[in-house]
């Protein structure tokens, strides 16, 4: 695993536990080569989003048990993936962000400044 540090070069921060993120399933935002999404950007879901995510084919909404993913519902955070969080800003439905939370490799796909917009604990 990648080192544990945010977007200002702190600790990182727990994202959520309930619904339980992370691609390691860890509640942190932590990532390594073997992520390829990224999961680095820690988000607090709107119905927006989830909505547009769904319409680029990627529901999470939906449960999947045999997976252990409940579903996500709007207020929920979750790690999100830099590319598809980059992908819906452009397309003005990008949700709020917490900055302690989200992994500093996010910034190799998502300039700061982008994130800091949309920042919900700006540091």
């Amino acid at each position: 695993m990648d080192e544990s540090l945010n977007v200002f070069d702190e600790p990182l921060q727990s994202c959520s536990e309930d619904p339980l993120t992370g691609f390691f399933r860890d509640g942190c935002c932590n990532t390594n080569d073997d992520d390829l999404g990224s999961h680095t950007v820690c988000v607090q879901v709107n119905q927006a989003f989830l909505e547009y995510s769904r319409f680029r084919g990627n529901d999470l909404m939906t449960p999947v048990p045999e997976f252990g993913f409940p579903g996500l519902r709007e207020g929920d955070r979750w790690c999100l993936c830099a590319a598809r969080w980059l992908e819906a800003c452009e397309a003005g439905m990008a949700p709020r962000v917490y900055l302690s939370c989200t992994h500093k490799r996010a910034l190799e796909i998502v300039p700061l400044e982008k994130l800091k917009a949309f920042a919900v604990d700006v540091n």
